[in-house]
């Protein structure tokens, strides 16, 4: 068996780890053609009695199915209904019924909120360690949609996929990467929030996938000496580089050089904040923004399009 020791998308990070690796209730899925089966291995939970359980995307990616073992050594085979690798999130499906599940928080938690994480590192079995919500909103450099819930619980090498708790027992976040310049475990942890968690769920059970909202641009940061020279009185928003032939914001006029500063009359932080409120809407829904040009604002309307796979 062959372990894959972190997500793909910290790779070129030595310190940032995903959590997968060594260790929890045996998740694991063939890769390959031809050769040695190959394995990955990591944590996960049930969501619904029929047997739904949520994964990340790195646990089991590349597999058709999976080998559940459960914390009191019951096995099942589970299919793999669909993966999102933006979100690093999966959907797996076990075989059976009358399965003892969790449900999602309602409310985000707070900075200073005690958790608990759940999962198997290196291969321990059923482990809970505890923590807080250190803090929210973390963009650790793996994919334009990051928005990490920071937790100081002790997360290590097989708790990726594992839940993460309030102290109602209800899943706020999905242990999903470590900063570790060790490869061990230093009290940051990283966890997908659940209200993420629950938006990928439900399209990947319902499609298989994921459809994110595209308004085709590239998209850069405003600083302050471009607010200063475009005249806007903060540096905030989100300025055009170039905006993709006939893409939905193009045939809508908008152009390289506008500012994108609020949509649906909600402002825009920053090119990030952007990017993750567009990836929210539906394709085909309609949307206004309101984009700085020639010293004024002005909106503009049109559809959204549907995100390309690559």
């Amino acid at each position: 068996r062959f372990m894959r020791r972190f997500g793909e998308q910290f790779r070129n990070d030595p310190r940032f780890g995903g959590p997968g690796g060594q260790g929890g209730p045996r998740f694991g899925g063939p890769r390959g053609h031809g050769g040695p089966r190959s394995m990955s291995q990591g944590s996960g939970f049930f969501i619904s009695a029929d047997g739904y359980i949520v994964t990340n995307n790195h646990v089991v990616r590349g597999a058709e199915e999976a080998d559940i073992v459960m914390d009191g050594g019951r096995s099942f085979k589970a299919k793999v209904v669909g993966t999102d690798e933006r979100s690093d999130l999966a959907l797996l499906k076990a075989e059976g019924t009358d399965f003892p599940f969790v449900r999602f928080a309602a409310q985000a938690p707070r900075v200073g909120d005690w958790v608990l994480a759940v999962g198997n590192p290196f291969g321990l079995g059923g482990t809970v360690t505890a923590g807080i919500v250190s803090a929210r909103g973390r963009d650790i450099g793996s994919g334009p949609y990051d928005d990490f819930m920071q937790i100081d619980a002790a997360v290590n090498r097989g708790n990726s996929g594992g839940p993460t708790f309030n102290v109602n027992g209800e899943v706020v976040g999905v242990n999903t990467a470590i900063f570790s310049p060790s490869g061990g475990n230093v009290g940051i942890a990283f966890a997908i929030p659940a209200a993420t968690v629950n938006s990928v769920v439900e399209s990947l059970k319902k499609d298989g996938t994921v459809a994110r909202g595209f308004i085709g641009v590239q998209i850069q940061p405003v600083t302050a000496e471009v607010a200063d020279a475009i005249g806007l009185k903060d540096a905030k928003g989100a300025l055009i580089a170039s905006a993709q032939l006939d893409g939905p914001a193009a045939k809508a006029g908008l152009k390289r050089g506008d500012t994108i500063l609020a949509v649906n009359g909600e402002k825009i932080a920053d090119a990030r904040d952007l990017s993750r409120k567009i990836a929210t809407f539906a394709p085909g829904s309609k949307t206004k923004l309101t984009v700085w040009r020639d010293g004024k604002e002005r909106e503009f309307s049109f559809e959204v399009g549907r995100q390309p796979a690559a």
